[in-house]
């Protein structure tokens, strides 16, 4: 396997491992991941186990297994994964998520996973009623989520994320209220909203080119996140990011690593990496993927290292997403830069118009400001 040198410091890092199997690809997903593939599950996952063991002895503070469905995986293509992972230095308080969706638990695969070591469960729900849920292409119903989250409570998952998205077709004000207030009665530690973005490639581009997808307008969207923020505050969840949502003390640390511009190190096909100043990623192509392996060398593709430039870019736009937004004492020190020096007419600009906040010597958006964030963080990018 290639050699990892990229990740050969002591400075503790963070795992990504891309599972891209799916049962069925859903109308709005364009990650990389495929249907179908099933005949592949164990060579990739011998190959990713390989992939994996390639981290050596750096310490691992966060581990995020995603998708694709990881909760779809065969239990023999999973144990392959587990005995590269007990490989690994992992610090005393690992936070260790895998992502799943409805109708893909199984009791087997959730004890599975606890004895593993995963500590926190991400369950795509996306909607609460059943008519939109196969309007996604999902493969599951709303009474497959409650099943498989009461089993996840009953083996003793006590951190689960819902993920949910707003801004779908047929979706009204209403039903989206109805969504959330549903999900809030059963007490997740963390909620996940995400307005729907059309991605090219995906069915849903497709048919909103053919004027076939009945989408909210701009207004109703708002609206719809208006609330988010306003319901959820009221029933006790601290927003830190723009669509990121949690009780107490239950933020997502892996999450957190990218916002903050920290190091991670994906593994597996369609994996990104930010580690040693370096960005790459891995092939998408599952067979591709299992060649190079089988062969001993997984490549590294748009391997690059970041400029100073790049570095200062992801640290705005990725940190203006949380709620604390960024610090400038941070910003000075990492880049050894004045950040007026670099950004001063941008931030006067959105301070003066109180899309931004200036405030102990930290920047944030304020809550106009979160509504249109993309327009702002646009203006973050340097020529």
């Amino acid at each position: 396997m290639y050699d990892n040198k990229e990740v050969n410091d002591n400075k503790p890092l963070s795992l990504y491992i891309h599972i891209p199997f799916c049962k069925k690809k859903c109308f709005y997903c364009d990650f990389p991941s495929y249907s179908g593939k099933e005949k592949l599950m164990i060579d990739y996952s011998k190959i990713l186990a390989k992939d994996i063991e390639t981290i050596g002895s750096r310490k691992i503070n966060t581990i995020f297994i995603g998708g694709g469905t990881p909760t779809y995986l065969s239990l023999d293509a999973w144990y392959n994964i587990y005995k590269s992972i007990q490989k690994l230095n992992t610090t005393e308080d690992l936070e260790f998520t895998v992502e799943g969706n409805p109708g893909t638990f199984t009791k087997e695969k959730l004890i599975f996973l606890k004895n593993m070591g995963v500590n926190r469960l991400s369950i795509g729900l996306q909607a609460w009623q059943n008519d939109i849920l196969k309007n996604l292409g999902r493969i599951h119903t709303l009474e497959d989520f409650l099943e498989g989250y009461k089993m996840a409570r009953n083996f003793g998952f006590s951190n689960i994320n819902v993920d949910l998205i707003f801004g779908l077709p047929e979706q009204t004000l209403g039903i989206w209220k109805d969504c959330l207030e549903n999900v809030v009665k059963i007490s997740p530690e963390h909620i996940s909203c995400y307005s729907l973005i059309l991605e090219k490639g995906t069915p849903f581009y497709n048919l909103y080119g053919e004027n076939k997808l009945n989408l909210p307008s701009e207004k109703e969207e708002r609206a719809m996140y208006d609330f988010t923020l306003e319901f959820l505050l009221k029933k006790g969840y601290k927003q830190y990011e723009i669509s990121n949502f949690c009780r107490e003390d239950n933020m997502c640390r892996h999450n957190l690593v990218y916002w903050d511009l920290n190091e991670y190190v994906g593994c597996g096909a369609g994996a990104h990496s930010y580690a040693g100043g370096y960005r790459y990623r891995n092939t998408e192509n599952i067979e591709q993927y299992i060649l190079e392996g089988t062969r001993g060398k997984i490549l590294k593709l748009d391997r690059h290292k970041n400029s100073i430039c790049n570095d200062m870019e992801e640290f705005m736009f990725m940190g203006l997403r949380k709620v604390k937004g960024i610090s400038i004492i941070d910003f000075n020190n990492r880049f050894n830069k004045n950040i007026y020096s670099v950004y001063g007419k941008v931030i006067t600009k959105y301070v003066n118009n109180e899309m931004l906040i200036l405030k102990d010597n930290r920047l944030y958006l304020s809550n106009r400001g979160m509504e249109v964030s993309n327009s702002i963080m646009c203006e973050f990018i340097l020529n």
